[in-house]
């Protein structure tokens, strides 16, 4: 069958039972999932209310990967994408994770290609560079959204960021941190009341 721009519509039925209508054949979770992998896009529609449920569908193929022991979640990450849900930051976190994966995905031949000439090394060396690129992008998009010296552009200084704690006593930056906050918010309280 012929590739067109559209995505294949898949529907599911009250049996669980998913049909893909552009090769007229019941599929698996498997099988969308090799459709993935060779990059044909589809979305999937229940059959009978016609609501689109693309996105539990994925979600159900990545359930079944990790449980077929192909572990590529780490259990941290698990925890701390769910803290996110009904968290201030939650509609930010669906854009972070998709310019970091987009990025990821571009940047996977160079990628390899370290990881190989690693061999040798740390073979995961290149993959700490991009996880460390990655969450400098999202700090600096944080920092748009704190009160009291967000917005901060490139003009100023490394030093200006929050301090960060390289001994793994983040709490006592995080502390440090809040006291400067707080020092801040009595000092314009002050001038208001002047």
């Amino acid at each position: 069958m012929a590739k067109t721009n559209e995505p294949t519509v898949i529907k599911k039925y009250a049996n669980r039972r998913l049909y893909n209508t552009g090769t007229s054949t019941y599929v698996t979770l498997e099988d969308l999932g090799t459709m993935v992998k060779s990059e044909e896009d589809f979305v999937v529609f229940d059959a009978k209310s016609g609501e689109d449920i693309t996105r539990s569908v994925l979600t159900q193929i990545i359930f079944e990967q990790e449980n077929k022991g192909q572990n590529l979640l780490p259990i941290t990450f698990l925890r701390q994408l769910i803290r996110f849900y009904g968290d201030s930051m939650q509609n930010l976190v669906p854009s972070y994770l998709e310019f970091s994966i987009d990025s990821l995905t571009r940047d996977q031949g160079k990628l390899r290609e370290q990881m190989s000439q690693a061999f040798g090394g740390n073979p995961f060396e290149a993959m700490e560079d991009q996880v460390r690129r990655n969450t400098e992008v999202f700090e600096r998009a944080m920092r748009m959204f704190l009160p009291f010296g967000g917005g901060r552009g490139a003009e100023q200084p490394a030093a200006a960021t929050p301090p960060r704690a390289e001994s793994g006593n983040e709490l006592d930056a995080l502390k440090r941190q809040l006291a400067d906050m707080q020092k801040k918010i009595d000092q314009l309280a002050g001038d208001k009341k002047a």
